[in-house]
């Protein structure tokens, strides 16, 4: 059985992902693409890498007939999807790429995000979308808010830790490294070769950062008790990939075990041996998260590590992770790639 597919915000790095991921499932067609500056190009003349597919002309959302669609993905701008979910047809499924559905509470949003919710009743239909903690919600949604490909990483590396009770709450820092492709495609002074090679730069430091909204509402929601942590992330010179270096109190045997029973059947959550740790490279371009567990030198203190493709496994591929169960298809469809090395 063939599902038809849209792509709405095709121009940006993540709907480029979904349909190189797209590209190669077994039973996905893509029938439209949307890009409002771009609107009347052809997909290869944005993105070279798929000049080989054939896909449809890029148009505006506007333009798009809906009928015979089973599924969208919403790839666009944090907060400009909600008015335009809130308005697409009630039979299609949805899944959602930006911040605009994530936190289920709207004052949560106009907190983190300095304006108020545009639907906030479409916001009640949302399921949050990290796959593996919401498979059986995902199944049956219309709405399907993709996680912030940071916070995704940093709660493959803890959440079950805290839903265990394996880790103390209140003394939890998470170091984070990003690559440069999670701002975006649009052009940025900072994000230019000459400002970024060579240098480091922490942002958002001291609790601003957006994402911090998704760990307070998931951990807290797991722990049964208010839980915050302490976040900070830093901008590296790479084009794709996350890096969370979780330090937290607890026996690292028990914390290595309790991560190894939790994804031990997952397909795409690898927990390595104790002592190991996993590297960016590692899961280039694929949809796998690897998760390393090491002992500090004093007793009752480990780091955990995570890393992923923030495109991938952060972003569109767990859209079409998702994808795959709300249309009934097996949840690895089109996402066993292999990673890219080196």
């Amino acid at each position: 059985m063939t599902h038809n597919i849209a792509i709405l915000g095709a121009s940006g790095y993540t709907g480029a992902e979904l349909v190189r991921l797209i590209a190669t499932h077994p039973t996905f067609e893509i029938r439209a693409l949307s890009a409002d500056r771009k609107a009347g190009m052809e997909m290869s003349e944005v993105f070279a890498h798929l000049r080989h597919l054939e896909l449809p002309r890029l148009s505006r959302i506007d333009e798009i007939d809906f009928a015979g669609i089973d599924l969208v993905f919403c790839a666009l701008p944090h907060a400009t999807t909600q008015e335009i979910v809130r308005d697409l047809p009630r039979n299609l499924r949805i899944v959602d790429l930006s911040a605009d559905f994530r936190l289920r509470d709207p004052a949560d949003y106009e907190t983190w995000y300095g304006k108020p919710h545009a639907a906030p009743e479409t916001q009640k239909e949302a399921v949050y979308g990290l796959t593996e903690f919401y498979r059986d919600q995902i199944k049956t949604a219309r709405l399907v808010a993709g996680t912030g490909c940071n916070a995704a990483t940093g709660q493959f590396a803890l959440r079950p830790l805290i839903e265990a009770g394996a880790i103390d709450l209140d003394d939890i820092v998470i170091d984070l490294k990003a690559a440069a492709s999670g701002a975006g495609r649009a052009a940025r002074e900072h994000l230019l070769l000459s400002e970024m090679y060579e240098n480091v730069v922490p942002y958002s430091i001291g609790g601003t950062h957006r994402h911090l909204g998704e760990f307070d509402q998931e951990f807290s929601a797991v722990a049964g008790r208010p839980v915050r942590i302490r976040l900070s992330p830093h901008l590296i010179p790479a084009s794709r990939g996350i890096v969370v270096t979780a330090h937290v109190s607890g026996d690292p045997t028990t914390i290595h075990k309790t991560l190894f029973d939790a994804y031990q059947d997952e397909p795409f959550l690898n927990v390595l041996s104790l002592g190991k740790v996993p590297s960016m490279k590692d899961v280039r371009g694929s949809n796998f998260c690897h998760v390393g567990v090491v002992g500090d030198r004093l007793p009752g203190r480990s780091t955990v590590v995570a890393t992923l493709d923030n495109l991938t496994k952060g972003s569109s591929g767990q859209a079409v992770q998702n994808a795959n169960l709300m249309l009934g298809e097996p949840e690895t469809a089109g996402l066993m790639l292999a990673p890219v090395y080196p």
